[in-house]
């Protein structure tokens, strides 16, 4: 048995924005991807494979324009975390599965 929820149509873009710190001041952004699973857990995103010889430890997380990270949107069961390099102000984009903005959540009993 599956369990089905309505979700917009494919030209629907939905999500949730959370600005936190200062917001988007700065010009460079590193941006952090997480995936949130049908259980509940959130889990971040495979990055890509860094290049033969360097360990994965040291490879940066990728960076992006201030034009780059307003153009961004979420699926709808990622989160994107933009943080500014200078003044650690940003923004969090919540897809609408992971920010449980359609959910039915009437408690029974």
């Amino acid at each position: 048995m599956t369990a089905t929820m309505p979700l917009p149509g494919n030209s629907a873009n939905t999500f949730l924005t959370h600005l936190f710190g200062t917001g988007l001041k700065d010009d460079r952004y590193v941006v952090e991807k997480f995936r949130a699973l049908v259980n509940g857990e959130i889990r971040r995103a495979a990055e890509p494979v860094p290049a033969k010889g360097r360990s994965r430890r040291k490879t940066p997380f990728p960076t992006a324009t201030l034009k780059a990270v307003r153009e961004m949107r979420p699926a709808r069961n990622e989160i994107i975390i933009c943080t500014g390099t200078r003044s650690r102000g940003g923004v969090q984009y919540w897809g609408s599965v992971s920010a449980g903005l359609f959910c039915d959540r009437r408690q029974r009993g």
